[in-house]
């Protein structure tokens, strides 16, 4: 026997699923709420769906932070090496604002009573070997453009790997970027850029900070930068609750393991003219140890914000490596791009980037305007560097 409901259960039902909808839709339940956002301010690119906060004004770079602590004594919020004190306002909602902050991506960490905590507003990235929180303070659209999606050219995409490691002890992950096109022609081979982080981020870090997809993205497009591959592993030897204390160092892990993994399950062009290495900070260090050791792998490297190695002479810098590259035309470095910010001191790698270039070495120098040891500055480099890479 079938049940019938009657004609009022089905408008009530109607009633309350619509109800919902709406406020579904209109992103009044979840997420972080609070008040209504003031005259200019914006949610940023990094506030979760259904959130207002945290929110940022982009004219005046000033960042609106909204977290409810009920019974909570004191609420901090730290950004860019600068405290701010929460106010707490009705029913335990605290409210803060930022001074003008640098354009750009930033951690932050939210304090309640002495606890470091999420905001439950934002995504969480891994950085500083932990989870935190994360804001994007806008550039101008024009500016910020080439890290942002276009919707007007054809994508490539990027795939999570794992391969198992011997020297590591148990399997590794990496992300690897393949150009848009990669899967419509099966003949087609390509050259490869291995692209490390920095301490305290992981393989993940180029792939959702640093917007590596869609700089490659749009350089590919615009003709000023060959189809490449882009390979992004972890810096670090991985620990499990089997693997404890791992030995060994990555530069084997990449030489060894890594690249024979890629050239085996990718459509690489595997000589030394078709392969370039580069990282940032920690990971532009692990670049000029890997690759000053391997010249005979790699033609191609790139040091953002860590130039590593050369305190003398270059001739006798990383063992005699650079003298190498300069005279033994079988393991000639192509280039070798050294990066900063403007503010973070980058008198020093510039002076010696020029030393390499008097030395005769293909040396260029780039100077992000305005950032520091950050994401923005790295992207900048990459934009600048992949593509001066595999032109013939």
């Amino acid at each position: 026997m079938k049940h019938l409901l009657s004609t009022a259960a089905v408008a009530a039902m109607a009633l309350v699923s619509s109800t919902a909808f709406a406020q579904f839709g209109s992103g009044s339940f979840g997420g972080n709420q609070g008040a209504p956002l003031p005259e200019g301010f914006v949610p940023m690119e990094t506030t979760i769906f259904c959130s207002q906060y945290p929110a940022v004004n982009p004219k005046t770079r000033e960042v609106l932070y909204s977290f409810k602590a009920g019974d909570a004594k004191r609420v901090t919020v730290t950004q860019e090496g600068t405290t701010y004190e929460f106010t707490k306002g009705n029913g335990g909602n605290w409210t803060c604002k930022t001074k003008p902050q640098t354009v750009g991506f930033h951690y932050y960490t939210i304090n309640v009573d002495g606890c470091d905590v999420f905001d439950p507003g934002t995504d969480a990235y891994f950085g500083g070997n932990k989870k935190q929180s994360g804001i994007e303070i806008p550039e101008s659209e024009e500016e910020g453009a080439y890290y942002h999606f276009n919707k007007n050219i054809a994508h490539g995409r990027v795939s999570r790997c794992q391969y198992w490691s011997d020297i590591n002890g148990l399997e590794r992950v990496c992300n690897v970027y393949t150009p848009a096109g990669y899967d419509k022609n099966p003949n087609k081979k390509y050259p490869v850029l291995y692209l490390m982080h920095g301490w305290g981020e992981d393989e993940n870090g180029w792939t959702i900070q640093g917007r590596t997809a869609n700089i490659m993205d749009g350089l590919i497009a615009s003709g000023k930068a060959v189809p490449m591959i882009i390979v992004m592993d972890c810096g670090d030897l991985k620990t499990s609750p089997t693997v404890k204390n791992p030995r060994g160092n990555v530069t084997d892990i990449f030489v060894k393991e890594l690249m024979p993994y890629i050239n085996s399950e990718f459509r690489t062009l595997t000589d030394r003219e078709n392969t370039a290495m580069a990282g940032l900070s920690r990971g532009g260090m692990q670049t000029w140890s890997t690759v000053t050791t391997n010249l005979d792998k790699f033609a191609w490297l790139g040091s953002f914000s860590g130039l590593f190695g050369i305190n003398g002479s270059i001739e006798s810098a990383h063992n005699g490596a650079l003298k190498t590259a300069k005279t033994d035309p079988a393991k000639k470095l192509n280039l070798v791009f050294v990066s900063h910010g403007s503010d973070e001191n980058p008198a020093q790698p510039k002076q010696i980037t020029q030393q390499m270039k008097d030395y005769g070495l293909n040396a260029v120098w780039f100077e992000s305007k305005g950032t520091a040891h950050e994401w923005l500055t790295w992207r900048r480099s990459l934009k600048e560097f992949a593509p001066l890479l595999f032109k013939k």
